[in-house]
């Protein structure tokens, strides 16, 4: 028998030492040890029940997982209060596949999706329309209040969540977010410690405009990878949340900076919980200081890596929502890509495009006629994980371009700019 350096409370001992079962004996010793290899304590009640699971993929080499899914079945556990998860990899309605790249989808690498949703359901997933990175969205509802303890992973989800809600998370692994979402318990230290959430870095935004929320992100990531930064100087651009525009900006701002580093909490001057509350006090005497002004952005920009074979061409896939899009960013696109054809006298786009967005967000979305108007542009729209989409090596053959950050570092996909990706889909000017 596991004996735990940690300091557990009687009931949590009871749960190691096998009085509620073999199997959440075991799921408690893994929580235990992963605490004492961080020198956790004790152990932290999960406040906020409602877990996030970061594997919604049936990948076929997945071959621990689906026993391991069956044992917790059998055991009778489940997530008390249900979880949400990761989205899809495919959706053979919205975004076109070949049958060639369908039977690769469904028979090679995803040949466990059906399989593994009937286990998570059984687990405790609380719908067909859970699936999304963006579980915190009003419309999804598996929103934290500030300080609630969680055991969620997927690393957009977790940053966002520490970052623009106050919640506290650490940076969790697959299986571990739905071990603590059933057990109840997960390691106290890290975020969920006051001087874990202390900021490393001083960062020092010195642009002319406020910068591209992806770049900005990508640059901080890279320069600080696990640690924590301490943003100034945004507040001259973001308003105070919960507006909906800042809301959107961290979201993406974050996905950048976790996925081009490995961040999982931030601190924006004057805008973010913490740092309303605390300000500077939240820097270590000791923290470094990082100034990003125009040419840092530029400088950022122009090192990223472009994979595709023949660079000259122009994209044929278009993904927009990495991380998955808020209600007032659809409504924003729509209204750009049509402006943008009409302006230049065009119908349709020039590349297959895709946005990207929450279960729930999209169907508020299709009961608009934003929705009718977004389709006489050309474009789809789809709740599929456009990472997994491109895990495909035929998917991945196509000349992907987005504007996320997060999408590019992990794919073969061109990132573009905002605006060069509006200038690009809707194609040349009429003459």
């Amino acid at each position: 028998m596991y004996q735990p350096k940690m300091k557990l409370t009687p009931e949590q001992q009871g749960i190691l030492d096998g009085k509620e079962g073999e199997v959440k004996a075991k799921m408690m010793e893994s929580i235990v040890r992963l605490g004492d290899m961080f020198e956790a304590p004790e152990l932290a009640k999960v406040t906020h029940n409602e877990g996030h699971l970061v594997s919604s993929f049936g990948i076929g080499l997945l071959v621990a997982l689906y026993p391991l899914m069956d044992r917790l079945i059998a055991a009778g556990v489940k997530a008390p209060e249900g979880f949400t998860v990761d989205p899809r990899p495919y959706d053979f309605k919205n975004v076109k596949c070949s049958p060639l790249e369908k039977l690769v989808f469904t028979k090679i690498i995803y040949s466990q999706q059906a399989h593994y949703e009937e286990q998570l359901t059984k687990l405790g997933l609380k719908s067909k329309d859970s699936f999304t990175c963006a579980c915190y969205f009003p419309e999804v509802g598996n929103t934290p209040k500030k300080g609630d303890v969680l055991s969620w992973a997927e690393s957009s989800a977790v940053v966002y969540a520490n970052s623009v809600l106050g919640a506290h998370c650490n940076r969790n692994s697959g299986v571990m977010d739905l071990f603590g979402s059933i057990i109840g318990y997960v390691p106290e230290f890290g975020f969920l410690t006051p001087e874990g959430r202390k900021a490393t870095w001083k960062i020092i935004v010195k642009t002319s405009k406020l910068p591209e929320a992806q770049i900005l992100g990508s640059a901080i990531g890279i320069k600080v990878q696990e640690q924590v930064p301490y943003v100034e100087g945004l507040d001259q651009w973001l308003k105070p949340l919960p507006d909906q525009d800042s809301i959107a900006y961290l979201k993406d701002f974050g996905a950048a900076t976790a996925s081009n580093g490995a961040v999982g909490l931030y601190h924006i001057d004057k805008i973010t919980p913490d740092a309303v509350e605390q300000g500077e006090g939240l820097l270590k005497s000791d923290a470094q200081t990082y100034v990003i002004d125009d040419a840092e952005i530029e400088r950022i920009y122009k090192n990223y890596p472009i994979l595709w074979k023949n660079k000259e061409k122009r994209a044929n896939r278009c993904f927009i929502g990495c991380p998955h899009l808020t209600l007032r960013q659809l409504n924003a696109w729509t209204d750009k890509i049509s402006g943008e054809l009409q302006r230049k006298g065009h119908k349709k786009v020039v590349v297959r495009t895709v946005l990207t967005t929450a279960p729930g967000v999209a169907q508020e979305f299709m009961k608009t006629p934003k929705y009718q108007q977004l389709l006489a542009t050309g474009c789809t729209l789809s709740s599929i994980c456009p990472l997994m989409y491109a895990d495909s090596p035929l998917s991945n053959m196509h000349r992907l371009m987005t504007n996320s950050n997060k999408f590019r570092t992990y794919s073969s996909a061109r990132y573009y700019k905002d605006a060069e990706v509006l200038d690009i889909i809707t194609g040349k000017e009429s003459k």
